[in-house]
């Protein structure tokens, strides 16, 4: 055993394999879980480190398993409950099966997207990336470096995926709009680069072909709550029934905006969000949206990448639907 400075002393892996009368290789490996050890021989190395209430080192079981245990994941915006939700589910689920999460923020940046990816992969054992700002045809470049690697919300190659259908859930949107007989309609967009704000315009345009009778604009806007605020002086002089909001925390802003200006909230003007966020049902009125499963996106993006970790076939690309909510910021136009 060796002393430490504390005058305690610390049970290492030599004495293991003294009491387990093996080499120090048997113990690495059996304690590693390495098939090559007998049955018996490794059973005898366990009760050995029990006996002794050996406990590892962390960075000695890194160096031996070649690993550090952990996982990357680049997200655009970690003050975007979205992003919290799905890291959520993603860490809890690594956690079950003792892995870490290392998290990095791009800020919205593509070019730290891209800086992002390549210098966590090089710390960690994969990348687990969220990257809506990136090109596709940096994209598709970027992933065969990464290996192993997972995508959510985007598509590269045969790099396992999974994602929301945004552009199913926005016309579903519509078509309650639609129903409610908004026929003037202002949609705040997102970014411009953003494939998820890219899939809210294609959704849109494939609805307007299909509804003669309806007009939608788009305003150039964001994807925080200021940016929902700033808008609603011109969502008002639109003289339209009703907004849709590339997310929730923009309806949220518009909301607050248009009601300080004494718009009434369906009466005058529908508001309808994207994603459920936690507080959508907390606004006044409760925001109307589309909720996405992004817990769900989290727990499947890691059950993705540890299948490529333990070199097993990745499960299918996944596509998930979000579900619409109708809450009080709708009502039938004016």
């Amino acid at each position: 055993m060796t002393r430490r400075n504390d005058g305690t002393t610390r049970v290492t892996i030599a004495d293991v394999a003294a009491r387990a009368g093996v080499s120090l290789s048997t113990v690495s490996r059996a304690l590693n879980g390495n098939p090559t050890v007998d049955p018996a021989l490794a059973e005898r190395v366990k009760d050995a480190a029990a006996a002794l209430d050996y406990t590892a080192s962390p960075v000695a079981r890194s160096l031996v398993l070649g690993r550090t245990q952990t996982v990357a994941v680049v997200v655009p915006d970690l003050g975007n409950p979205t992003f919290q939700a799905i890291l959520r589910g993603l860490s809890r689920a690594a956690a079950a099966d003792d892995y870490h999460v290392l998290v990095a923020d791009s800020a919205e940046s593509v070019d730290e997207e891209r800086v992002l990816a390549a210098t966590t992969r090089r710390r960690t054992d994969g990348v687990i990336l969220c990257a809506p700002r990136l090109p596709q045809d940096e994209l598709d470049r970027l992933v065969g470096g990464l290996r192993p690697v997972v995508l959510i919300n985007r598509s590269a190659g045969e790099a396992p995926s999974v994602r929301a259908d945004y552009r199913s859930a926005l016309t579903a949107e519509l078509d309650h709009l639609h129903d409610l007989g908004h026929r003037r309609i202002v949609y705040l967009a997102g970014a411009p680069r953003s494939v998820a704000n890219a899939a809210r315009l294609a959704a849109i345009a494939e609805f307007v072909a299909g509804h003669p009778d309806t007009e939608v604009t788009e305003i150039p806007c964001g994807v925080d709550f200021e940016s929902g605020a700033a808008a609603g002086a011109a969502v008002l002089a639109s003289g339209a029934t009703a907004a849709l909001a590339f997310n929730d925390l923009v309806a949220m802003g518009l909301l607050s905006a248009v009601q300080e200006s004494g718009c009434r909230v369906p009466g005058d003007l529908s508001i309808i969000g994207f994603d459920d966020i936690p507080f959508a049902r907390y606004t006044t009125p409760p925001l109307t949206t589309a909720a996405v499963p992004a817990g769900e996106l989290g727990v499947q993006a890691w059950a993705r990448m540890r299948e490529l970790l333990e070199g097993a076939e990745p499960g299918h690309p996944l596509t998930l639907l979000p579900e619409l909510t109708v809450r009080g910021s709708t009502g039938p136009a004016a």
